[in-house]
Formats: structure tokens, C-alpha cells, sequence
């Protein structure tokens, strides 16, 4: 049973890095932390940057680097936005941990200084209210208790907040360093990846290393060893370049019908208007037919229609209604407003 186990695990977990020195391309980040894990005076922390950069690795990584697994469970406790963190939580559940004092022990070779960690991830999901509550208890029990923040976005954290730590900024992952990371987990797993499917991989997850295991590992369950550029697209959720390239075409040709058109075949084939609106703003960027002006004017709408999307707004409608305007900016038609007569 335990091979089967082994097999069945996520690779995500199985190629996580153990320690702080293992985590890819942050090297600031892994200098400062490894001098911290050496002296074991650790502050309060913030780790912040895009998904899939190594943050929650990182803080997990240092509570074993500094526990072991013997004393882990009763040193460390870690929240994240799955469990209920409002308001009452931060004043019962993590105080009460957070205000018993622990005592100095070496254990198997582990520093375990006579502190506790409070793990909290995805920390800008927190209320403000949550979030202020935290800064008396994050006082009251600085002696003896540790708190590491992970978040995507850290103005989501209120000030008095992100004042108390250091704060560790997490790059995006480069393409190279992706790349090494995939080639040694497709060597682990006896898998074939060509240049161009290696390429792809590390294009469609844009730097977020989690989702681009993830994707290789749907891959190699669904067609094996053996994967292609075009497989990895297809298990992704990314919507073909040919579709993409055919709608911005249709909005160029200035024919409202063959837009309307290739809009309803787009949502019959059931592709997300979000993932349409954003590989479309890609390729209006970097399109060399298009002017500054036309680019600016598209750009807007889409950022509109992604947002209306988000408010619940319908797929078809925002995808049409940023396709009527991308006909007009091709055209250089002017824009009307609604206040004018």
C-alpha cells in the first residue's frame, strides 16, 4: 500500500522544499532567513508576492528547521483562509495559543527557542476587524509568541500590522529557474518534456511554480510520459492561441456580425470570458498594427470588463460589449459618453 501512496500523492507536496535553502530564486529572502535561523532571534514576518513563489514553503520550512517534528505540533499552529479567522477566533483560539509560555530545549539537534509560530496564511482574506484585533495580542505576547503573515497583496494588510514585521517580498519565478525545477521532477517521475512543451509550461503559469507541477502532473495522468506543448494547453484551461487570434481578427475586420459570431462560438465552446479578456489584452500589447492610442482605448475596456465579470456581470454580454469596442478603437472611430448630447 505504501507504493501506492507514494504514487498517488500530489507532486506539489512530494517536491516541496524541507528547508529554507531548498526554495527556488528568492535568494535575498533565503540569506536573511537562514542568518535568522542561525541565531534563532526571529521576528515577527510578512511574506508577500504572487502565488506559488515559495512564501508558505518558506514559513513552513523555517517552524521544522527550528522545531523538528517532534515538538512541531505543539509549537506551531497554522491558519489559513479555509478555517473560520473572524474576529472571535483571533480572541480566543490564537490568543489562547499565543499566551502560553514555552520553555528553552534542544531536541534532536533542533535550536526550539522558547517561542511559539502563528502561521497565518493568506492573511489579506483576514477582516479589518480581525486584523486589529491582532495587534494587542501581537504586543501582549511578543516574548513568547511569533507571527508569520503570507499574503498575495500587502496593501490588504492594515498598517499597524505590516509596521510590526520584516517584511520578504517574493519574486515571480524566471523561466530558467522554472525550467530547472520542472526538468528535475520530469527526471524523478520518468517523464519526456520537449523544448517547446517546456517553454509552453513555464509561459501559461507565469511564474507561479505550484500551478505549473500541477498542470505537469495532470498532463502525465492523462496522456503518460510523453507530453506535447498542445497537451499541457489543454489541461491548463488556457483557450488555444488559433481562437484567441481569430476573435481579435474579427474585431479588426470592423463587421459587428463576425464579431458577435466568434463571441457565441467562444461561449459555446465554453471558455472563461475572464481567460478570453486577459489572453486578448496580451496580444493587443504586443500586436505592431495596433496604435498607442487604439492599444490604450482597448486596454480600458478590457480592465472594465474583467471587472464587471468579477461582480458577476454575464460572460457573453462583457465579452460582446469588449468586442464592440475593440471595432471601434481598430476603426478609430471616436468614443461617445454617455453625458454628451
Amino acid at each position: 500500500m505504501a507504493p501506492l501512496l507514494q504514487r498517488s500523492q500530489p507532486w506539489v507536496e512530494k517536491y516541496r522544499p524541507r528547508r529554507v535553502n531548498e526554495v527556488a530564486h528568492q535568494d535575498e529572502v533565503v540569506r536573511v532567513l537562514t542568518n535568522t535561523l542561525e541565531t534563532t532571534n526571529c521576528p515577527h514576518m510578512l511574506f508577500y508576492g504572487p502565488p506559488g513563489t515559495g512564501k508558505t514553503t518558506t514559513a513552513l520550512a523555517i517552524a521544522h528547521q527550528l522545531y523538528g517534528p517532534e515538538l512541531y505540533k505543539s509549537r506551531v499552529l497554522e491558519l489559513n483562509a479555509s478555517d473560520d479567522r473572524g474576529i472571535n477566533v483571533v480572541r480566543t483560539k490564537i490568543k489562547n495559543f499565543a499566551a502560553v509560555a514555552v520553555g528553552s530545549a534542544h531536541q534532536g539537534g533542533y535550536p526550539c527557542p522558547p517561542f511559539k509560530i502563528i502561521i497565518l496564511d493568506e492573511a489579506d482574506s483576514m477582516t479589518e476587524d480581525a486584523q486589529n484585533a491582532l495587534r494587542r495580542t501581537m504586543e501582549t505576547y511578543s516574548k513568547v509568541t511569533r507571527f508569520f503573515f503570507i499574503c498575495n497583496y500587502i496593501s490588504r494588510i492594515i498598517e499597524p500590522l505590516a509596521s510590526r514585521c520584516a517584511k520578504f517580498r517574493f519574486k515571480p519565478l524566471s523561466e530558467e529557474i522554472m525550467s530547472t525545477r520542472i526538468l528535475h521532477i520530469c527526471k524523478e517521475e520518468g517523464l519526456n518534456l520537449d523544448s517547446e512543451a517546456l517553454s509552453t509550461l513555464s509561459s501559461i503559469s507565469q511564474g507561479d511554480l505550484r500551478r505549473a507541477i500541477t498542470f505537469l502532473q495532470g498532463a502525465a495522468r492523462l496522456f503518460g510520459s510523453s507530453i506535447s506543448s498542445k497537451e499541457l494547453i489543454s489541461v491548463s484551461g488556457v483557450i488555444p492561441h488559433e481562437v484567441v487570434q481569430t476573435l481579435l481578427a474579427a474585431c479588426k475586420s470592423d463587421s459587428f456580425d463576425k464579431a458577435n459570431q466568434e463571441v457565441n462560438n467562444v461561449i459555446a465552446e465554453g471558455y472563461p470570458a475572464s481567460q478570453m479578456l486577459s489572453q486578448l489584452f496580451d496580444m493587443v500589447v504586443e500586436s505592431e498594427d495596433a496604435s498607442d492610442d487604439q492599444k490604450a482605448r482597448i486596454c480600458k475596456k478590457l480592465g472594465e470588463s474583467d471587472k464587471c465579470l468579477v461582480d458577476g456581470a454575464d460572460e457573453y454580454l462583457q465579452l460582446l460589449d469588449a468586442c464592440s469596442s475593440m471595432i471601434k478603437a481598430f476603426s478609430d472611430m471616436p468614443e461617445v459618453f454617455s453625458n454628451e448630447m
